[in-house]
């Protein structure tokens, strides 16, 4: 731990993204709300980095109508680390938009999908240890499966892109957490937004921001759907 806090001459702060409604979740509310194994799903997600980083300061995004859920949670389970409230935009983008506003320049910020929540400590804090050498560091994961190029046409049925497939072994999926230096992020926040910032990196990397990668981690999936949710679940149990 201590190497750890030698590093970080800057202050470290987590932008927590759960302002999604999590509609393919199909539940009675937002995803990260469900329960998973006796605590909300972003509450698990939360207690990765607080044991992770000590003193971390903390930004959760949230849906507007969820807040005083989120907040009447947090009393009732006694979880009382403190956090910065902020309400969710239109899209991802918007969202953490709004929270970097919260977050000061001259800081380390991390982004993180509030629904990743099998993340290990380790893995976050191999990541910070890291920061002292990096401008912005992305934990990325070698694809498993044999890729196909298709796009789906007017009827909803998938047809062939004319072209070679891609390269399996040139392909790798982007996770959270996503670590920047604040004022670079910021900056990349300024600009217009495009459809194709999927995550954090992909509008850094439009602003110029030079990205380092790192090994992540398979268990860190991101609960998007029922499935996710019981083999999560399944995880937890072993």
């Amino acid at each position: 731990m201590r190497g750890i806090a030698a590093k970080m001459e800057r202050k470290f702060y987590l932008v927590v993204t759960a302002g999604g409604s999590g509609t393919r979740m199909g539940g009675p509310v937002p995803k990260q709300f469900l329960e998973l194994d006796g605590k909300a799903v972003l509450q698990r997600t939360l207690e990765k980095f607080i044991e992770a980083i000590p003193g971390v300061k903390v930004v959760t995004v949230l849906p507007k109508d969820f807040i005083s859920l989120w907040k009447k949670y947090c009393l009732e389970h006694a979880f009382t680390y403190p956090q910065i409230l902020v309400a969710g935009g239109i899209t991802r983008f918007h969202s953490v938009r709004n929270a970097l506003v919260r977050v000061p320049d001259g800081a380390f910020v991390a982004i993180h999908d509030g629904v990743r929540p099998l993340l290990s400590v380790s893995m976050i804090r191999r990541m910070v240890g890291r920061m002292s050498e990096c401008r912005a560091l992305i934990p990325v994961m070698p694809s498993v499966d044999t890729l196909k190029a298709l796009r789906m046409d007017w009827d909803g049925h998938l047809q062939r892109i004319v072209g070679p497939d891609p390269v399996r072994g040139e392909i790798y999926c982007a996770q959270t957490p996503q670590i920047f230096r604040s004022e670079d992020l910021k900056a990349a926040y300024t600009q217009a937004f495009d459809t194709t910032f999927t995550d954090d990196a992909s509008v850094a990397q439009r602003a110029g921001v030079p990205l380092s990668w790192c090994e992540g981690e398979r268990l860190n999936i991101k609960l998007t759907t029922p499935e996710d949710l019981r083999l999560a679940r399944a995880i937890l149990s072993l």
